[in-house]
């Protein structure tokens, strides 16, 4: 029969003291952002759709719009360009977007805890939602065809509004 040392049980303490003393700093001192959770949720959401997942290309000004600023980034994916201007308007924006190749396809705006807004780009590829609402945002292209049958929907990534 195998004694048990009584310095391995003290090493395993201390072992245990070290890493609650360590899990209360990086609560401290690293918190997770209290919305974490729903952004994950958030974001989850779109995974029962076949959707295409857009790069950001460029920022130019928009560095987390606010208050009256303005705002301009370019996102890429495959034979798809999506450029928007967010402009604030207080805890609203408004955003103008454009699609190269142009078409009337139909445009919506995800914003967590808030109802999608849906609008369509004209044959110009021109589009404008002029009340959304701050919050994670995410912005999908429901594409189509040539015939004017649904085809891929691109989605670009998270962005704070």
């Amino acid at each position: 029969m195998n004694e048990i040392d009584p310095r391995d049980d003290r090493r395993g303490l201390e072992d245990t003291a070290v890493l609650s003393e360590l899990n209360r700093l990086v609560d401290e001192l690293d918190p997770p952002p209290a919305d974490l959770v729903d952004r994950v949720k958030f974001a989850i959401a779109l995974e029962s759709l076949d959707v295409e997942v857009a790069r950001w290309e460029r920022a130019g000004s928009f560095a987390g719009v606010r208050g009256g600023q303005t705002g301009t980034i370019t996102f890429t994916v495959d034979n798809l360009t999506l450029m928007v201007n967010f402009t604030s308007t207080g805890s609203r924006h408004r955003i103008d977007g454009w699609l190269v190749p142009a078409g009337e396809h139909t445009v919506e705006v995800r914003v967590a805890d808030h109802k999608s807004s849906c609008t369509r780009a004209d044959d110009g590829g021109r589009f404008v939602l002029p009340d959304v609402p701050a919050g994670t945002t995410q912005i999908l292209v429901h594409l189509v065809d040539s015939h004017g049958e649904p085809g891929r929907t691109v989605v670009t990534p998270t962005i704070m509004l």
